[in-house]
């Protein structure tokens, strides 16, 4: 018996040895080949035992960090980060334990979000996939946050950070790589992007159910999203807890949105949730940072009533949110029977003149599309309608501007000429003599032909706020 007790005492020894070795731990996002945000006071946080004195030393710098664990075996505290470059390490200390962190690099920091779109990988993407071989950026760095979803908060969170190869870009979101791609082309600094997406996800899912809760519209409109797919979750909550969650508060340059197709059963209140999700992301990542997302594109199937137009107008509208910017890409659908247009490289370009222009200050790039600004009825039944985001003049693409109706006060509506006059438009029908409404790419599936002269396309709009179905 004396030798088994002995077998026991040891092995009770090595698993106290090798459970006290385990205590120090960090949130997923913290890892070798990571990106932080460069110039900024970034959070760093993490567990170890209760009590504990924590202390983090940084390559980059000779000042000793210290934090404390609490009674929840929790520690924060936050890194005064560098200049753009690396590599660097960083060392955090608990008792005995030590982890270092190898290869971090200071620069521009993403998140990129949303529904299929956003996730449609390089490998699935038309113009991705016969550039995969050609691959190979080490100042991009990848993370890519697995699907979950919980009914609570979870902490921890899954991913590690890759560099950017032919291997590890091939499942990322192609829109993100592009965007990060155009970036470290223009400003020549490192770029971290965080792919936390899923297809077929209402954005209800992506903010705290508490907030939806507490808005008696909101409430009503999620339970119509709540559909229950066999491929994705719909209870409002469930993926803002497990996949942004364990992301808070890790700071971030901003956030890329691609999402609104799983929305149209209640398109109303869109622009209202979605004003309710960047306001509560900005708040749990401690900075306001700007909001960069994708108009989504005509596509015919959604039926007959225009609730796909209706998410793009609320689209329009949340431009009213301080700190956004908004693509259109009417222009890059080959086949409107399609949900998902094939080329994401235009797509994710578009986002990073955005970010250029908006985020980087590089203002002699043309980032916005045109937006209906106003209407004024002149003489012999025409409307003249302005927009905003013109620099230049107008263009058609074609002999004339193509897919705008106009209105009487009978309120129907008929097909209209329509003609350009540097940076307005004039619009009339022969059927219409005392026109009052115009509705410009108001079909589901509309690909309109009017642009600015930079190349970018105007968005639909109504100049009037009639029932829909009309």
């Amino acid at each position: 018996m004396k030798p088994m007790k002995n077998l026991t005492l040891i092995v009770y020894l090595i698993l106290a040895v090798t459970s006290l070795k385990a205590q120090l731990r960090l949130p997923a996002i913290y890892d070798d080949h990571m990106v932080i945000q460069q110039q900024s006071s970034a959070p760093i946080w993490g567990w170890a035992r209760s009590t504990q004195e924590i202390t983090i030393k940084v390559s980059w710098d000779t000042t000793t960090i210290k934090a404390k664990t609490d009674n929840t075996a929790f520690w924060s505290s936050s890194l005064q980060t560098p200049i753009a470059g690396g590599p660097h390490t960083i060392t955090i200390k608990a008792g005995e334990e030590e982890r270092i962190l190898q290869d971090v690099m200071s620069g521009e920091v993403w998140i990129c979000s949303g529904q299929s779109n956003m996730e449609w990988s390089m490998a699935a993407s038309a113009d991705g996939r016969e550039l995969l071989t050609q691959i190979d950026d080490r100042n991009i760095r990848l993370f890519n946050v697995g699907k979950s979803a919980a009914p609570s908060l979870q902490v921890r969170g899954e991913g590690d950070w890759q560099i950017c190869d032919k291997e590890s870009v091939r499942d990322f979101s192609a829109v993100g790589y592009f965007f990060g791609k155009k970036l470290l082309q223009d400003l020549n600094v490192p770029i971290g992007l965080i792919n936390v997406s899923w297809g077929g996800t209402p954005a209800e899912v992506w903010l705290p159910e508490e907030r939806i809760k507490a808005n008696s519209d909101l409430a009503k409109s999620s339970e119509k999203q709540i559909d229950n797919k066999p491929w994705c979750p719909s209870k409002p909550g469930v993926v803002f807890n497990a996949m942004i969650n364990p992301l808070i508060p890790f700071r971030i340059a901003g956030a890329l949105w691609y999402q609104g197709e799983s929305n149209t059963a209640a398109p109303s209140t869109y622009k209202l949730l979605m004003e309710n999700l960047i306001l509560e992301w900005r708040k749990q990542f401690l900075v306001e940072f700007p909001f960069y997302y994708v108009q989504i594109a005509p596509f015919s199937g959604y039926g007959e009533i225009e609730i796909g137009t209706l998410i793009r107008e609320q689209q329009v509208k949340m431009l009213e949110i301080p700190k956004t910017g908004m693509v259109v890409i009417s222009d890059l659908v080959e086949d409107v029977k399609d949900i998902h247009p094939k080329y994401k490289k235009p797509v994710g370009e578009r986002l990073a003149n955005l970010a250029l222009a908006k985020t980087y200050g590089k203002n002699e790039i043309v980032s916005e599309s045109p937006i209906y600004r106003s209407m004024r009825v002149e003489k012999k039944g025409k409307i003249r309608i302005s927009f905003d985001h013109v620099p230049s003049e107008l263009i058609a693409k074609g002999v004339e501007p193509n897919e705008f109706l106009i209105a009487g006060e009978d309120q129907k509506f008929y097909s209209a000429k329509a003609r350009i006059e540097k940076n307005t438009v004039t619009v009339w029908a022969k059927e219409v003599k005392h026109p009052i409404a115009v509705r410009f790419g108001w079909k589901n599936g509309s690909i309109p032909n009017l642009f600015s002269k930079e190349g970018l396309p105007v968005s639909c709009f109504r100049t009037d706020e009639w029932p829909t179905g009309k």
